[in-house]
This record gives C-alpha cells, sequence and structure tokens, in this order.
C-alpha cells in the first residue's frame, strides 16, 4: 500500500545513504537479521522505489526496540530522517533531551540508549528488508498511509513505527469492527469451547477477531472466526515470516487468505517474553474492545486488559469455574469491576457496538406450557395440592379467587391435563 505523503520523485536525489559507514552493500542483509543468503540483484537500487521517511522508519525498526518510547518521541519530534540522523551522529538534540528529562523527572541515561541503537545500526539494510518482504508476499505500513489504522495513534510515543502485514485484507478497514479475544495459551477445554464460541459468533455478525495466533484461547478464536464469515487478524510477537509456535503453521496460512497476520518486528526476528508483553499493546489498540476467555492470575492475557483499560476500550470478561485456577484472573477483573461479565457473542457485541442497535436478546429460560395460562387459572392450579385431593371451596381460599372462578378453571385445567378430581377433592396429575 503506497504513503499518502511519498516523495513523487526517486529518493537518489533526496534521500541521505542510508547504508553509508554501515560496511553493508544495498541488498544484503545484515548479520543480525538471522535470515541468510541475499535478495540478489533485484535489491540493488531498489531504494528508488522507496521514499526516504519509509527506508528510514525500516532502518529504525531494526535499531530500536518495539514500543521504544524514546525512539517514538524522536521520530514525532524530529521525522523519521531526522531521528535516523541523530543516531546515526551519536548526539541527540539538548532540547530534546531537556524535555525528556522533564517528563521523566530524572535524567535518562542516554549514553546507553545511543549505544543499544547505534550497536544495531550497521547491520540494519532496510533496502534488503523490503526487498525480501515483497518476495516473501509480505507488505509494510507506516503511518500516513491508507491501510495504517489511526487507532494506533492512541499509543502515543509507543506506537509502532511501522507493521509488517502477510494477507489479503486490508488490515485498516478489517479493525473497524473487531473484538480482540484473549486467553490463557494452557485453556481448559471449557476455555477453548468460550473462545470458538465467540469468534464464529463475532464473525458470522460481521465483526473481525483479533488475537495473538497462540496456542489455547488465541487459536481457538481465530478457528472459530475462520468458520464465520468475516475477517480474522493474528498479532505476532515475532517476524510475519517465523510461524510461531511452529503448530500453528496451517493456522496463519488460513489467517493470511482470509485474513492478514500482523507484526512490528522486522522479518526474522524470534519471540522473547518481552516482545509477547509489548505486542499486546497492538492487540489491545486495533480493537473497540477486548474480552479475556480464561487468565490466571499471572497471565499474558491481564497483561492485554491493562493496556485496553488504560486505552480506554471496551474489557470484558467470561466467567468459569470458581473452582479454576485459569478463570481466577477474569473473576478478579468482574469482582474489580474492570471488566463486564459476558457470556455470548450477542453480549459481547452489545458492549462494544452501537449504543441503542447493538442489543443482545435478553436471556430466558425454556417456555413452558403453564407460561401461557392466564393469571386467575394460574392461581388455582397453584392452590391445588400435589398429593391428597381438596374441594373447590378451600383452593378458592387459598388461590383468592372466587368459587364459579375456581369451578371454570378447574374444568379447563383437568382438560388440559394438569388437574385430575379423587375422592377428596381435586389434586394435581403427576409429573405436572
Amino acid at each position: 500500500m503506497p504513503s499518502t505523503d511519498r516523495e513523487p520523485t526517486a529518493v537518489r536525489d533526496h534521500a541521505p545513504n542510508l547504508h553509508a559507514g554501515t560496511g553493508l552493500r544495498p541488498g544484503t542483509p545484515g548479520e543480525a537479521t538471522g535470515r541468510g543468503g541475499t535478495p540478489g540483484e533485484a535489491g540493488r537500487g531498489g531504494g528508488l522505489r522507496w521514499d526516504a521517511g519509509r527506508l528510514a522508519r525500516v532502518t529504525l525498526m531494526r535499531v530500536a526496540d518495539a514500543g521504544d518510547g524514546v525512539m517514538g518521541r524522536l521520530v514525532a519530534a524530529y521525522g523519521p530522517e531526522g531521528a535516523l540522523g541523530q543516531v546515526r551522529s551519536g548526539r541527540l538534540d539538548p532540547g530534546f533531551v531537556e524535555k525528556l528529562t522533564a517528563r521523566k523527572g530524572r535524567p535518562p541515561d542516554i549514553d546507553r540508549i545511543l549505544g543499544a541503537w547505534r550497536a544495531r545500526l550497521p547491520a540494519a539494510d532496510p533496502i534488503a528488508d523490503l526487498t525480501e518482504g515483497e518476495h516473501l508476499g509480505a507488505r509494510l505500513i507506516v503511518p500516513g498511509d491508507l491501510e495504517w489504522p489511526t487507532q494506533l495513534d492512541d499509543l502515543g510515543a509507543e506506537r509502532p513505527l511501522g507493521l509488517w502485514l502477510h494477507g489479503n485484507a486490508d488490515l485498516r478497514f478489517s479493525c473497524l469492527r473487531s473484538v480482540a479475544v484473549v486467553g490463557s495459551r494452557a485453556a481448559t477445554p471449557y476455555g477453548t469451547h468460550v473462545a470458538a464460541e465467540l469468534g464464529a459468533g463475532l464473525s458470522e455478525a460481521g465483526w473481525t477477531v483479533i488475537s495473538g495466533g497462540a496456542y489455547g484461547v488465541d487459536a481457538a478464536a481465530h478457528r472459530g472466526a475462520l468458520a464465520g464469515a468475516a475477517r480474522t487478524v493474528a498479532v505476532l510477537a515475532c517476524g510475519t515470516d517465523i510461524a510461531y509456535p511452529a503448530a500453528n503453521q496451517d493456522l496463519f496460512s488460513a489467517i493470511r487468505g482470509r485474513g492478514v497476520v500482523v507484526s512490528e518486528c522486522p522479518l526474522g526476528v524470534r519471540p522473547t517474553r518481552l516482545r509477547f508483553l509489548v505486542r499486546n499493546r497492538v492487540i489491545a489498540a486495533l480493537s473497540r474492545g477486548t474480552v479475556v476467555v480464561e487468565a490466571a492470575l499471572r497471565s499474558g492475557a491481564l497483561n492485554t486488559a491493562g493496556h485496553a483499560i488504560s486505552l480506554r476500550r471496551h474489557l470484558a470478561a467470561v466467567p468459569g469455574p470458581v473452582t479454576s485456577e485459569n478463570s481466577a484472573g477474569c473473576h478478579r477483573l468482574i469482582r474489580r469491576a474492570e471488566a463486564v461479565c459476558v457470556t455470548s457473542a450477542r453480549e459481547l457485541i452489545e458492549l462494544v457496538g452501537a449504543i441503542g442497535e447493538d442489543l443482545a436478546p435478553e436471556p430466558r429460560g425454556p417456555v413452558l406450557p403453564r407460561d401461557a395460562l392466564d393469571g386467575e387459572t394460574r392461581s388455582v392450579l397453584e392452590a391445588v395440592p400435589a398429593r391428597l385431593g381438596t374441594g373447590p371451596a378451600t383452593i378458592a381460599v387459598t388461590a383468592g379467587v372466587d368459587l364459579l372462578t375456581v369451578l371454570r378453571c378447574l374444568g379447563a385445567l383437568a382438560a388440559a391435563g394438569y388437574v385430575e378430581r379423587v375422592d377428596r377433592g381435586w389434586r394435581l396429575r403427576r409429573g405436572k
């Protein structure tokens, strides 16, 4: 998807040499990519196809960790090219450092921050990344692109510098009506069943299901969504070219066909515990609301719930057995009134949907034949004993109804099979 602010002329005339001082040729991936191989001649001179801002962002995605607030503020203040220039120089603008100090209340460790960024800089090769992405069928979107979901701007300085996408669906469009379904990897059969039911119900109603592609609740929610009519989005904590967990390879293939696989991690980057936690903010930000299906008291799903709360998104939780550790986190969210208790996709849609329009039907018990009786007849029926018979006069007193009405109602109830006449009067028929 092309950027709306792309330069109309070739970047050869305007862009800085993004390979200067790196020891790398255009088209040669750096050693830290973990991918190996070279993209061949297609990567050489490829900078003519991408604007300088995009190339700078791809470089910074290799240089800074996902969710790096300092880098986010640097890019917001100076643009991606300006931020990259300061990283190259090894010196941040004193005014910027002063603002950081004022915000944090203490001087930031600039030497450590810059040292970490500059250590990764020589291995960054944006043209190789973009070329390989094209080869793999992936695409990069950045803020300002038509496909960029603007709700990610709510993350402020922690907004992704860009997102790698692999799949047929348009991410921005898919996330307009979306719900994040998250929960335990070690889900119980109850948890996977509920997640699949929620995923299918949301999808059938035209809502996109967003999750993390992991075992357990995530995979069940994705599969439920794929059984419906809408899209599903998997947000990974690794490069989109890596199937993690590997056992979900077929699932990711199905998602790419009907939805899209998303990551802010560069291609070839492996998952880590920290990357999972940082990834969760993107899941929460993309969706209108998050539902936690199963979560223990120490669960990554509760981390996603925390991001949903801080972003002022709707938060729901599914109750489970009070004896289940896997539902203890859900119960705590509900008890603290941080999450709304939901038990179905319709209830979830009512929470995140349009006010007064996406209403869930009121839950009701089974309709019984006696529900059709009028008030007087029901009162008479309630006054008839179950075992020993009793006369109409006694029934009239108990029901608070006159004798003629009792006689009429008893006749109707006998015809319907509710009561029967015995030696001592009237009683309920067995089974009624």
